[in-house]
């Protein structure tokens, strides 16, 4: 038994609107334990609409969940369509007028009679209320083996609607007595084909399974357990975890809602250590990534958007023959940067970023997307990245990419000071 998710509306199609209520509903699925393998968004248009109806049903999905379309103006054509669909009439239900009328007089304002509309279901189907819209949805079984749930766009009307009537009318009928529990753990420096080659032997399990997949800065895998529990499937999904964990290293950075700023907080905490940043290409991308992080007051002490020569000399104490030799973007710059943020700001720790983020200013020397990260730490300690991020990237991404080498260096820099 499948369930599939139907979003009805042109507004999405356009890109105007987006569409949380899948992701949602997808979590929502997950945790009753029932699975769904396809997703599908529609115009308003009654023809397209039976024929994703139509490939859903062929596809053998045994849930039809709709959201969209439920209003009173004419391009809320759902409820209709459905009944179309199934060559069965529409009734007014006068459950459900009394409760628009009831609403609107509370409201103190005039319904117009379109919001009628709203009223009508297929014979034989029931009302899932809506608390706090004027459209409701309906709970049918047009079939054998096949129910359909509609819920509007609204994503706050759509959740309560769940939440108070479907889920317990799910549970009613046998679903939530097993869950799909899913953990993501979390890579960076290596690519997603290296990493599913270093992985492979975990990919034809059936449970947990184990599936790659690319992200901005990472590459994740997603290990996804079925079991009576959430935590009886965290305990099918330990020790696969664990092992990907041993086999990836250094190459694995943190697991679900991690990131690596989290994880190098978390690292500068336990040992009561500080960080400052200067920042030339990434303009303060990489503080504001510092920053996301609630606490990181406690270990982070603030930075310099060093962008002009001039600044990198007058508050970093860059020295002038550096830049005259080695130029603003060097190895020799970046480092002195880290040296002179961390002196500055009395820390531990200081990380200098110089580059080009494009997308002019580059040569055949140094290109756009050449960047360099300098960690200037206790004791002396010293470390310089080179990174050519060019290969089309835009400026945007070169930026952001930056940052997120900047601190996974780093923390590579903190484990291993740590195992020394």
């Amino acid at each position: 038994m499948t369930a599939e998710l139907i979003c009805v509306g042109t507004e999405l199609l356009l890109g105007e609107i987006l569409n949380t209520n899948v992701q949602y509903l997808a979590q929502e699925l997950a945790d009753l334990g029932i699975p769904h393998y396809h997703q599908s968004v529609v115009g308003d248009n009654p023809e397209r609409i039976k024929q994703v109806i139509e490939i859903a049903i062929n596809r053998g999905a045994s849930i039809l969940i709709f959201t969209g379309g439920l209003g009173p103006t004419p391009d809320d054509l759902t409820t209709k369509t459905i009944a179309d669909y199934f060559q069965t009439p529409l009734v007014e239900n006068r459950e459900i007028r009394a409760d628009i009328e009831q609403k609107f007089a509370a409201r103190g304002m005039k319904m117009t009679a379109n919001n009628l509309q709203q009223a009508f279901l297929p014979v034989g189907a029931q009302v899932l209320p809506n608390p706090t819209g004027t459209a409701p949805g309906m709970i049918w079984q047009p079939r054998n083996n096949l129910l359909l749930l509609t819920f509007p766009g609204v994503p706050s009307e759509m959740s309560s609607m769940w939440q108070g009537t479907a889920v317990p009318y799910l549970k009613e009928l046998g679903w939530g007595r097993e869950v799909i529990y899913s953990h993501t753990l979390r890579f960076r420096g290596i690519s997603e084909s290296a990493l599913a080659t270093k992985v492979e032997s975990f990919l034809d399990l059936t449970n947990p399974t184990v599936a790659p997949y690319a992200s901005k800065g990472e590459v994740r895998l997603r290990v996804c357990a079925r079991a009576n529990s959430g935590h009886e499937a965290q305990k099918i999904i330990q020790p696969v975890a664990q092992q990907i964990k041993e086999i990836a290293g250094l190459d694995y950075f943190g697991a679900d809602q991690d990131t690596l700023a989290s994880v190098v907080g978390a690292l500068l905490s336990q040992a009561g250590e500080t960080l400052s940043v200067a920042e030339s290409c990434t303009g303060g991308g990489l503080g504001e990534m510092i920053t996301a992080t609630p606490g990181s007051s406690a270990y982070f002490q603030g930075g310099v958007i060093a962008y002009s020569n001039q600044v990198k000399i007058n508050l970093l104490g860059v020295n002038p023959d550096t830049l005259e030799q080695y130029g603003a973007v060097s190895p020799q710059v970046a480092l002195e940067m880290a040296k002179g943020i961390s002196q500055k700001l009395s820390t531990t720790w200081g990380i200098g970023i110089t580059g080009i983020a494009g997308p002019d200013g580059g040569t055949a020397i140094k290109p756009v997307g050449l960047v360099y990260i300098g960690i200037a730490g206790p004791d002396g300690i010293l470390n310089s990245l080179e990174l050519k991020l060019g290969n089309k990237r835009d400026r945007s991404s070169i930026r952001y990419l930056s940052s997120c080498s900047a601190l996974d260096n780093f923390r590579r820099e903190l484990i291993l000071r740590n195992e020394i």
